[in-house]
């Protein structure tokens, strides 16, 4: 009979499993479908007007490459919208151009088709276009070449600026990319978990919960995916103050700098993790409340990263915290001071990302004394047609 049931038990413990991580995914789903659903209404609504355009101004009867080609631009990721609009542009001119080639050197035979499209792949990839760009030179070969009519290349060209050029007014006239406000939403997306990896190694140490400890631990694998968001939000930001004022481009490199040294403290925090996770109970057991203060720093850190003030108190009770463990941290070879050291360098890292240069900040460690101030923080303007407050503000 304890047979069946240690069965019957170990199925209820998988179908709850199941069902959790179904819960977490769907969870998962429904915040990112909340967070990008701005995002995704500014594409609904270019592809709308797009097909408006095409189909009602030029009276084009099925104009189903212009929604389409306005839809793509705007779910790009944002920052890189208005340049993924123009390589669809380039990528069908150029495929559109090797089309028509094709069809007055060779025609419409059998081999028509490979060689224009083998043409328009190599092409586009010695011009050194992207992943977009071979797509679309492709496409446009294929429908010239396979519907053997010029007009409709040039039809599909018209659509294709009509999309475009749809996609540059939303992205650059009506919601133009905030590399600032981009910047900060990647970096409260990479503190999140790391400040949830925290609290979740506190709450082992406080319930000598090994299991639990390996949980926090694995906590840690989503803030290298948000660190990998963030290097690429940082470029893109980097892409468009080329293009920003003197004065902004400033504030958003600045912030950029300071954003490089969440990597730091990724990896500080997961050493610490795995740390606590492979210490006995009475070595970590004196850690719960550090580690907890510490999980609560970077959250607030993550709730309010445009309040100078907040920086501030995250910089001096992270000094305060990491010169209190360095007063109680032990004999140079125990394994108390080794989760010492990794929660003061941790310590150090969040200083450094409040805006403390991180040599001053491991300097005023050793010194118990913080002397730098966190320099002032410049507001994240508003997104949505925030540009009219930001010229109300310059003529003041």
């Amino acid at each position: 009979m304890s047979a069946p049931r240690s069965r019957r038990a170990r199925a209820v413990m998988q179908a709850r499993a199941v069902t959790h991580r179904a819960a977490a995914g769907l969870s998962d789903g429904v915040r990112r479908a909340v967070a990008d659903g701005w995002r995704l209404l500014q594409a609904t609504a270019s592809a709308t007007a797009a097909w408006l355009v095409a189909r009602y101004v030029l009276d084009h009867p099925a104009p189903y490459f212009a929604p389409i080609s306005a839809m793509i631009a705007l779910t790009a990721n944002l920052g890189e919208r208005g340049l993924h609009a123009m390589r669809l542009l380039k990528g069908v001119l150029l495929g559109l151009l090797v089309g028509e080639l094709v069809l007055v050197t060779v025609g419409t035979g059998p081999g028509s088709m490979a060689l224009g499209v083998f043409v328009a792949l190599t092409a586009a990839r010695v011009l050194g276009g992207p992943q977009v760009v071979l797509v679309q030179a492709g496409v446009s070969t294929v429908l010239v070449v396979a519907l053997g009519d010029q007009s409709n290349g040039v039809q599909r060209l018209v659509d294709m600026l009509i999309g475009a050029g749809i996609a540059l007014v939303f992205t650059q006239v009506l919601f133009p990319p905030e590399p600032l406000a981009l910047l900060r939403r990647a970096e409260k997306a990479a503190l999140t978990p790391i400040a949830d990896g925290l609290a979740t190694t506190a709450d082992a140490i406080a319930q000598d919960d090994d299991e639990l400890a390996g949980r926090a631990v694995g906590k840690f694998r989503d803030v290298q995916d948000r660190l990998a968001e963030l290097r690429q939000v940082g470029q893109a930001s980097t892409s468009v103050t080329r293009r920003a004022l003197v004065w902004r481009a400033a504030v958003v490199v600045h912030e950029k700098e300071n954003s490089e040294h969440l990597g730091l403290l990724g990896a500080s925090c997961l050493t610490l993790a795995r740390l606590v996770a492979s210490a006995d109970s009475g070595t970590r057991g004196r850690f719960q409340q550090p580690v907890r203060d510490l999980a609560d720093v970077i959250a607030s850190l993550a709730r309010e990263l445009g309040d100078r003030d907040v920086r501030q108190r995250a910089a001096d009770r992270s000094l305060e915290l990491a010169t209190r463990l360095t007063a109680d941290a032990g004999s140079a070879d125990s394994d108390r001071t080794f989760l010492a050291h990794s929660l003061r360098m941790a310590a150090a890292d969040v200083s450094a990302f409040a805006g403390v240069d991180l040599a001053d900040a491991i300097k005023a460690i050793r010194a118990g004394a913080l002397e730098q101030r966190v320099p002032p923080i410049a507001p994240a303007p508003g997104r949505l047609l925030g540009w009219p407050r930001r010229l109300r503000g310059k003529t003041r």
